[in-house]
């Protein structure tokens, strides 16, 4: 057994009170949390905090051949443009980086991923059982008339990566990219695939998503005429992004939104009362990195909503950590308490990939990796 105590312990939820332990088995299971006074000898004492591993809620592992390729603030049709351009190169290349990419989120203490998946690249990494992964098969065609085979082909990876994992987690499904994205009848095919519980989207990423949406006019028309895209289908519905395509889902799905830069409050009001399960995932670095923008952190906290975070891909950070996250935020909105930010980090994103049965936490039976951070924040150690 391992006996663990530090200066503070953030159990997934809240800080514990003081000189307590957490005892582990060799593999990392949560096997008790008591008193020091009956712990007996061989307690590991730290200085710093310790806490569950991080979950980084939204990811793109496929991506990572494209650290330091696209320039920062060019804005969101010009990225995702860079993006299709710089995709595909030397599949040694791309293996070689999704490697060197898991390395440093296991470094930077991540133990979970929400991660987007265009292509089945990741899947020899992913084998190797090293982080748990809910792999988000993401399809994109705003034409219906290639609905069907874009499914298929979704439908494809989904079963290529439905091989990951030999115990009963529910830890893969097909998503939309984004409402601007995805025609009516790939939409349709998408909500109803069977058990496709957990879903994903970006959303209102930029102001030009809402200004389509409610004009059809704007920024997003330039990635259109980029991608050479026929957006001649899509009609504008005269209300944000968020509000016209929440109500797509069906009633008690559960759906990440990721992003949110232009999410309002008449938003959240809607999204609360849609009936779904709703996460919000902040990226802030990738934010800041594409279009210098950060969201509204305080008003989803004022409004109690689920907050998760994410490193989205090195093709928009320049690493992929949850502490730097954490440092963003805490930069721009200090008045946030550290046991909200490390809440983000861990329990809310275990909650939010639906693996909060396995990780996230300090309690009994659980696996959620053990981390020592020092007191400012500044930087980690993994200690399981």
């Amino acid at each position: 057994m391992n006996k663990f105590s530090a200066s503070q312990i953030f159990d997934g939820y809240t800080f514990l009170p003081a000189k307590t332990v957490i005892i582990t088995d060799a593999e990392g299971e949560i096997r008790d949390i008591i008193p020091m006074t009956d712990a007996g000898d061989n307690v590991q004492l730290f200085d710093g905090i310790l806490t569950p591993g991080f979950v980084n809620c939204h990811c793109h592992l496929e991506l990572s051949h494209m650290k330091g390729v696209i320039p920062e603030g060019i804005g969101l049709p010009a990225f995702l443009a860079a993006v299709m351009k710089h995709r595909n190169i030397a599949t040694e290349q791309i293996t070689e980086a999704i490697e060197k990419a898991e390395d440093e989120m296991l470094a930077n203490g991540i133990v979970a991923v929400g991660d987007i998946c265009n292509l089945a690249s990741t899947i020899p990494q992913k084998l190797k059982g090293r982080i748990w992964y809910h792999n988000f098969i993401e399809a994109t065609g705003f034409n219906s008339l290639i609905a069907d085979q874009r499914f298929k082909r979704c439908v494809d990876f989904f079963s290529a990566f439905s091989q990951l994992y030999s115990i009963p987690i529910e830890s893969n499904s097909i998503v939309p990219h984004a409402p601007y994205s995805v025609s009516d009848e790939l939409w349709k095919k998408i909500i109803h695939f069977p058990g496709n519980h957990l879903l994903t989207i970006h959303n209102q990423e930029s102001q030009g998503e809402n200004d389509w949406f409610q004009y059809k006019k704007g920024k997003m028309q330039s990635l259109f005429d980029n991608l050479k895209m026929d957006a001649s289908e899509f009609k504008a519905t005269g209300q944000t992004s968020l509000q016209s395509f929440l109500p797509r889902f069906i009633r008690n799905q559960s759906v990440i939104l990721v992003h949110n830069v232009f999410t309002s409050q008449p938003d959240i009001e809607f999204a609360k009362s849609s009936g779904l399960s709703i996460s919000w995932c902040l990226c802030p670095n990738a934010n800041q990195y594409i279009s210098a923008q950060l969201p509204s952190v305080d008003m989803f906290m004022k409004n109690d909503c689920l907050v998760t975070l994410g490193t989205d891909s090195l093709a928009s950070n320049h690493q992929l950590s949850i502490l730097s996250e954490i440092q963003t935020l805490r930069k721009a909105f200090p008045a946030i308490a550290v046991d909200q930010l490390l809440r983000f980090a861990t329990s809310n994103g275990a909650k939010a990939l639906q693996m909060d049965q396995l990780l996230g936490s300090f309690e009994k039976g659980k696996r959620p990796g053990l981390l020592l951070l020092d007191k400012d924040l500044s930087q980690l150690r993994r200690l399981l």
